[in-house]
């Protein structure tokens, strides 16, 4: 079994930021694409940032410029690193992995809980 998990949540002021780790585990052969997605209150979730096993990277338009998405192979982690946070940005944050577990097994789509990210004005 795969399970992701997301930390680094919490509050921030508007103009801040934050730098949200996933960390893959379980039984992981390697890993295709890595997504972070969000869900705001009452909204549909959306994709924020992807990044594929050779490091091309795609970011939704309303966090271009502002958000970094990376990833740490040999530590099966990847990274978002948020600055210039705006209160749109209040949502949960997930983290959305492609993982092989085994040699031409997968990849299966796989999904963290969930981390609150909340900017104040």
């Amino acid at each position: 079994q795969v399970q992701l998990v997301e930390s680094g949540g919490g509050l921030a002021q508007s103009g801040g930021s934050l730098r949200l780790p996933c960390a893959a585990s379980g039984r992981i052969f390697g890993i295709n694409d890595m997504n972070w997605f969000r869900q705001a209150q009452g909204k549909q979730r959306e994709l924020v940032a992807r990044i594929t096993s050779d490091g091309v990277t795609n970011y939704g338009d309303s966090v271009k410029g502002r958000f970094t998405i990376s990833r740490d192979n040999a530590k099966n982690t990847m990274y978002l690193q948020m600055n210039d946070l705006k209160p749109e940005d209040t949502a949960v944050y997930y983290c959305n992995a492609w993982v092989f577990t085994g040699f031409g097994l997968g990849p299966y789509d796989h999904w963290g809980q969930g981390t609150q990210v909340t900017v104040s004005s």
